[in-house]
């Protein structure tokens, strides 16, 4: 970055998502020069806007032409004419022409005009021009109808009122409109078939932005804090506020999303720190659907997607298709090939090229071993080591098979996984292999590693730009499931099927690392091991009960559980935080996240009440009930576009732009999330039957601490009797101990599910 530009760096805050996405402290660094007038700051704004919108039509017109390529497969023709069929316009062409041998005009006059038009532009005969035109006006009634199903589903998708009833109870206009949704759907929709119609996400009106705004720090502030921050935040909104929100406004007309590409870019692609523990995350073995279809944008970089460091900003490379895999090993990397003789291969020759890979005796080469720790490390030094030394020759070569690989694999040397007889030590040391390892033997820049360890246990590390966790969370259910119950091993532990001879063996990387380049990687690894053994993690399933009980308490799951954790930390630490709880806000499209700030008055009231020894036990649940249902209030405006967070993070984008300070969007996007939470729900629950096949509950998912005085939290609620947690700190702060919050957290559960009358030892 040159010297003679302004660098506007505004440290945001370290944020959850789903999972992960809490704790990238990202700094905004936006290069405008100094010397220009509004107007031509204006234009900044308004440019980024346009590239917004362009970058949106560009990737319509991508898909357009991979639909003309999938022409040939009947999935690209179903999915380019969804909600109606091929068939249909066979139907619709035949029914038009049945009509006009009937001597009827559908058209009113529009088949003429076509048939007259064909008149004077071609020699055809009279009968055939008479089947041109019926065809052409029956093809574009067919198209007239897709439009019209496509717009009318968009307008029944944008009513969200449905989740704001009390649940069990469905008012006569809701299940007339579900209906209507269903008509409109069609049958056997595919994964991109409701693109199209899903509505755009909402701008939120700044003044109710900034009164919910006002109502989460209420609970935080003391009242001369508050009150500041009331006059600085209805300044805002009657002042600047009005004229940033102009250009979210135009930018939610022109570009498919108005948050996704700046929260892409800002939020993750320009972190210049480690993405080890700070971003990535991690799923265990087993991870365990409705009337309402969300967005399936996110699937698209699921494979063949890397991540690309640079000096300034990193970007997304993904590839439109790979036939390879990259496999690490005892400090090697195998480039295995995934098809022979025009087909995928089957399970057991996949075993045969990774028990090929086990049986290969040689030796890393020179800086191989360590390699993948520039991944792991800051970015800047590995985007500078990536120009230098990786730009031609073998290491090029290398470099690309590991990038453009459909995924990274790790065959790890040691064994993870739970163990009944040391349940505390062994899930801690399974989460912090998944999400570190040795900070060199994942390669963090992948879409997702898969980690299979020596005892069979497996694992997946995920980065998290590309998407939200609940993505790679279902590819994760999918294979497990499809692992277990459909392809199967034999007794004695392979893979069905035949071994094949003829597969070639997989292939060795080569790499010339020189000495310069391998004390980049010492150093690299050097900062991701500090970071790697500062990690405070500690994994455990709750068993007392789980949301079965929870749900004759005639409460909801996640708002029980989101006010236990409110009642640990406060426990914990002594005070009440700022607390993040990730949502999705895919009912839009190209939809992400929204922040569900579960600390509330009603909350800490609720807290308050349970330390306070003089409140009787009828008021304390009154307090629970009340708290409980303004939670779900608070998600539900999340995940239907109502939310602050990200609304409040593009008026500040604007601001930059625009280079106009706002010390109100500097306070709100300067404020830590000391308590940042994600539940990992399950969503293919078709897929296991865990009353007949227990062992394969789920231990879900984690993430990295995400502020360095505070807390991150994942859990997920599995069946009727299981909730797994995942807590992590960092042992850098002596206020944390990720270990006795947990103790909090179970006492915490215990102390809320006896305010119903039942035992906490009650799962039943």
């Amino acid at each position: 970055m040159s010297e003679d530009k302004l660098e506007m760096s505004s440290c945001v805050r370290r944020r959850s998502l789903t999972m992960a996405e809490a704790h990238q402290a990202v700094a905004f660094q936006f290069t405008v020069t100094p010397d220009g007038i509004d107007l031509r700051l204006s234009h900044e704004a308004l440019k980024q806007i346009c590239l917004s919108g362009l970058h949106s039509w560009k990737k319509k017109f991508i898909r357009f032409k991979v639909f003309r390529h999938l022409l040939q497969y009947s999935n690209g023709i179903i999915t380019g004419v969804y909600p109606a069929s091929p068939s249909s316009w066979l139907i619709v062409v035949v029914g038009v022409m049945s009509t006009m041998y009937a001597k009827i005009d559908p058209s009113l006059g529009i088949i003429a005009k076509i048939n007259r038009t064909l008149d004077s532009t071609s020699s055809m005969s009279s009968r055939t021009k008479n089947v041109v035109s019926g065809v052409l006006f029956g093809t574009g009634l067919w198209v007239a109808l897709i439009f019209t199903m496509r717009y009318s589903l968009k307008v029944l998708l944008s009513y969200h009122g449905w989740m704001f009833l009390e649940h069990g109870k469905i008012s006569r206009a809701t299940k007339i409109w579900m209906c209507m949704v269903k008509i409109f759907s069609g049958r056997k929709p595919m994964l991109y078939s409701f693109q199209t119609s899903l509505p755009r996400l909402p701008v939120p009106a700044v003044q109710d932005t900034v009164n919910r705004y006002l109502e989460s720090v209420r609970p935080l502030m003391k009242e001369a804090d508050f009150q500041r921050m009331t006059a600085l935040a209805q300044d805002f909104a009657v002042s600047l506020g009005p004229r940033l929100q102009w250009y979210l406004k135009l930018k939610s007309w022109w570009a498919t999303n108005y948050v996704s590409d700046w929260w892409e870019e800002y939020i993750y692609l320009r972190g210049r720190g480690p993405l080890m523990v700070n971003s990535n995350y991690y799923a265990m073995i087993f991870l365990l659907g409705s009337t309402i279809p969300l967005c399936s944008a996110q699937w698209e970089r699921m494979f063949n997607t890397s991540r690309i460091p640079g000096e300034e900003t990193d970007t997304i490379q993904h590839m439109r298709d790979s036939k390879h895999i990259v496999v690490f090993h005892r400090g090697r990397y195998f480039k295995v090939w995934l098809y022979h003789d025009g087909r995928l291969l089957k399970p057991r020759e996949i075993e045969q090229q990774m028990q090929r890979i086990l049986d290969d005796p040689s030796e890393p080469q020179a800086g191989e071993e360590k390699l993948a720790a520039l991944t792991a490390g800051e970015r800047v030094p590995w985007a500078r080591c990536r120009q230098a030394y990786f730009g031609q020759g073998k290491n090029k070569q290398s470099l690309d098979a590991v990038e453009k690989a459909a995924f990274f694999v790790t065959l790890d040397e040691t064994e993870q996984g739970y163990r009944k007889e040391d349940v505390e030590t062994s899930m801690d040391s399974y989460a912090k292999s998944l999400l570190h390892g040795r900070c060199f033997d994942r390669w963090f820049d992948k879409s997702f590693t898969f980690v299979v360890f020596k005892n069979g246990k497996m694992g997946m590390n995920a980065e998290h730009s590309w998407a939200d966790a609940p993505i790679a969370g279902h590819l994760w259910e999918y294979v497990m499931a499809t692992d277990s119950f459909q392809l199967g091993y034999t007794e004695d532990g392979h893979c069905k099927g035949d071994t094949n001879p003829n597969i070639p063996y997989p292939t060795r990387l080569q790499w010339d690392i020189p000495e310069e380049c391998q004390e980049v990687v010492e150093m690299s690894l050097s900062t991701a091991t500090r970071l790697a053994n500062d990690v405070d993690f500690h994994s455990f399933p709750f068993t007392t009960f789980g949301k079965g009980l929870i749900k004759k308490c005639r409460t909801s799951p996640d708002g029980f559980v989101q006010l236990a954790l409110q009642l640990a930390h406060y426990k914990d630490m002594g005070k009440f935080s700022l607390t993040y709880e990730a949502s999705m806000t895919r009912l839009f499209r190209e939809g992400r996240t929204e922040t569900v700030r579960s600390c509330t008055t009603e909350s800490c009231n609720f807290v308050l009440a349970m330390v306070d020894p003089t409140q009787t036990v009828e008021q304390r649940l009154n307090l629970f009930k009340i708290a409980s249902k303004k939670h779900q209030h608070l998600y539900r405006l999340a995940m239907t576009g109502s939310g602050i967070d990200r609304h409040l993070f593009c008026l500040y984008v604007v601001s930059k732009y625009l280079a106009v300070d706002s010390p109100f969007l500097k306070e709100v996007l300067s404020e830590p999330w000391r308590l940042s939470t994600s539940q990992t729900p399950p969503q293919q629950v078709e897929l296991f039957n865990l009353e007949r096949n227990p062992e394969y509950v789920s231990s879900g998912g984690g993430f990295g601490p995400v502020a360095d005085d505070g807390y991150g939290v994942s859990y997920i609620l599995v069946g009727d009797d299981l909730i797994n947690f995942h807590i992590s700190s960092k042992f850098s702060c002596p206020e944390t101990d990720s270990h006795r919050f947990g103790k909090h957290l179970k006492q915490a559960m215990a102390d809320i599910i006896t305010l119903f009358g039942f035992s906490a030892n009650s799962n039943k």
